[in-house]
């Protein structure tokens, strides 16, 4: 099955959404609870595998089971045009960051992703699981051993991913290295070497407060780089929240501590 060639267009600013325009007939498949609004004449549906000719119910299941790992939903939707006219679907991410548009028949048909970036695609595209070669990526490359592998058949497909904050794209020249934060890398093509390294320096180990471990990558080949992952994130909006005991976490001075008591806030 190949996959259909679609119109889109990606709105907003730090929360972004794509526009996706389907001709008659055409679909796509995107994560659940990704949709934004749908107009009339699409209609949904919900399956277990991405592929037409998935071998039976065991190997459905088995398929679904991996996109759970990789961070992905047990089933996938589908939204199918069956007017006879072009309509759009819209697909929102689900933090603050940049949606990608990436056409896999530039980078070879295959592309490998961190998990949870896939946020839809033309119908005929695959997300599959990337296991990581080398056990010291695997255990300390931030991602772990498993990563997505989203491909489409005969090397054509479109697919849109998302990432936290802004988005570096680079593409590295044969044999060119870059180390790269842990959390930081959200995808790259076929070609591409991917390991860990060992940040050097007992000192830089203990106080430079970038772990102790980069990703180095190895060119030729593109690569995607996030300014903010979630997992940062997440960590940010933690150390500010209040404590079991109700108490707020104050930023600032003394004097910002005080405003707080004369407004009632504490």
């Amino acid at each position: 099955m190949s996959a259909d060639v679609i119109d889109y267009k990606i709105i907003g600013g730090d929360m972004q959404a794509v526009v996706v325009t389907l001709d008659p007939g055409e679909a796509v498949v995107a994560e659940a609870g990704a949709m934004m609004y749908l107009q009339d004449g699409l209609e949904m549906g919900t399956a277990l595998s991405m592929k037409k000719d998935a071998p039976g119910l065991l190997g459905k299941l088995f398929e679904a089971g991996k996109r759970v790992v990789t961070g992905d939903s047990f089933f996938i939707t589908y939204f199918t045009n069956t007017s006879n006219q072009r309509r759009e679907a819209a697909f929102a991410a689900p933090y603050p960051g940049k949606i990608i548009p990436v056409e896999l028949g530039v980078h070879g048909g295959t592309i490998t992703c961190q998990k949870d970036s896939f946020l839809c695609g033309t119908r005929g595209v695959s997300v599959d699981i990337a296991f990581s070669r080398r056990i010291g990526a695997g255990l300390f490359g931030g991602e772990g051993f498993i990563l997505q592998k989203i491909s489409a058949p005969n090397a054509k497909g479109l697919v849109f991913l998302h990432a936290g904050g802004s988005i570096v794209e680079m593409t590295l020249k044969p044999g060119e290295t870059l180390r790269v934060d842990t959390g930081c890398l959200v995808a790259f093509v076929q070609g591409v070497d991917y390991d860990i390294q060992m940040v050097p320096g007992i000192k830089n180990k203990l106080f430079g407060g970038e772990g102790l471990f980069f990703v180095q990558l190895r060119g030729p080949g593109a690569i995607w780089l996030q300014t903010l992952p979630f997992s940062r994130l997440a960590d940010r909006i933690l150390a500010a929240a209040p404590s079991a005991g109700g108490s707020r976490k104050e930023e600032g001075s003394i004097l910002r501590g005080l405003g707080g008591l004369l407004n009632g806030d504490n």
